[in-house]
């Protein structure tokens, strides 16, 4: 895949990404992916295959992460949303993008901004949310609102510190757990710009962040929700009443992987939500009638 490397900039702060055009004219993505993910990592992966499946993409640095400026290690929502907006822009005004044939495709808690960005962009013209994290405040907080507020209260009082973004043997990290430390503390992740950092703010950030309600905003936009059946970090549950909520065109593949980080770069699920993903974006946006379809197994009947 031939890519270029691109610069441009949200709220005057400058950002980087790889461009890859597939043809005149092709459906273009923007990605968005996981929580301190950089574009050589989860999002270049999945930039790589909607490539080879026909499709023009843009992988890039969010600010504060990887290569772009901004605040470092710090995960700012808003800020996020209009990177993803200046990122459309690029497409939009690039002579080979049709600006009516633009997607969001995004991973992990990426897929929770490209919702929302698709809500709030009618330029984005369809959107796909793969292992998906479609956060709700109202939903984090039903069962313990007392314990909810207690743990923003905590997160707003070291606001500027920092933590491990990952940590071995059940260490404090943003990301607790070993299976963020197996995709990320080892060489399946490695990325020259990539920190195992990231701001306790970062933390109240994501407890606040609701994607789940632009659901009902995305009116006739196509929505493609590909998530496993057994997921201990983006929840099935979530991600189904996405579906659920959605009012226009949409469908949703269960994939059954056993866990979240095996849709990062785990065969065959990466190449099943791949497929499923092309299929999904041709049909909505128009282009290439040979895009391979998903196995019948990852799809629901």
């Amino acid at each position: 895949m031939s890519t270029e490397r691109v610069t441009f900039h949200a709220d005057g702060i400058t950002l980087v990404g790889n461009l890859a055009v597939a043809a005149d004219g092709a459906p273009a993505v923007v990605l968005t992916g996981p929580f301190t993910g950089v574009k050589e990592q989860v999002v270049g992966t999945y930039a790589a295959r909607l490539h080879e499946r026909g499709l023009t993409t843009l992988a890039f640095d969010h600010r504060g992460f990887g290569e772009s400026d901004g605040r470092r290690a710090h995960e700012d929502s808003q800020g996020k949303l209009a990177d993803l907006r200046a990122a459309v822009g690029v497409l939009t005004a690039h002579p080979a993008v049709d600006p009516t044939r633009v997607a969001a495709v995004g991973i992990c808690l990426g897929g929770g901004y490209a919702v929302r960005a698709a809500a709030a962009d009618p330029r984005i013209r369809a959107v796909v949310g793969i292992a998906g994290a479609y956060n709700s405040p109202v939903r984090f907080s039903a069962s313990d609102a007392d314990g909810y507020r207690r743990a923003l209260t905590s997160f707003i009082e070291r606001y500027d510190d920092e933590l491990p973004a990952v940590a071995p043997d059940g260490g404090t990290a943003a990301m607790g757990g070993d299976e963020p430390f197996d995709y990320y503390g080892t060489r399946r992740s490695t990325a020259a710009h990539w920190e195992n950092r990231v701001t306790y703010g970062s933390l109240h950030a994501l407890m606040t962040f609701d994607a789940l309600s632009a659901a009902r905003l995305l009116a006739a936009t196509p929505l493609l929700v590909v998530h496993s059946r057994s997921d201990a970090y983006c929840a099935p549950e979530l991600a189904e009443a996405l579906h659920t909520d959605a009012t226009g065109p949409k469908e949703i593949c269960w994939l059954d992987a056993k866990q979240h980080i095996d849709l990062y770069d785990v065969e065959p699920y990466v190449s099943q939500a791949a497929d499923t993903a092309a299929a999904f974006l041709h049909r909505h946006l128009g282009g290439a009638t040979t895009v391979p379809s998903a196995p019948a197994s990852a799809a629901n009947p």
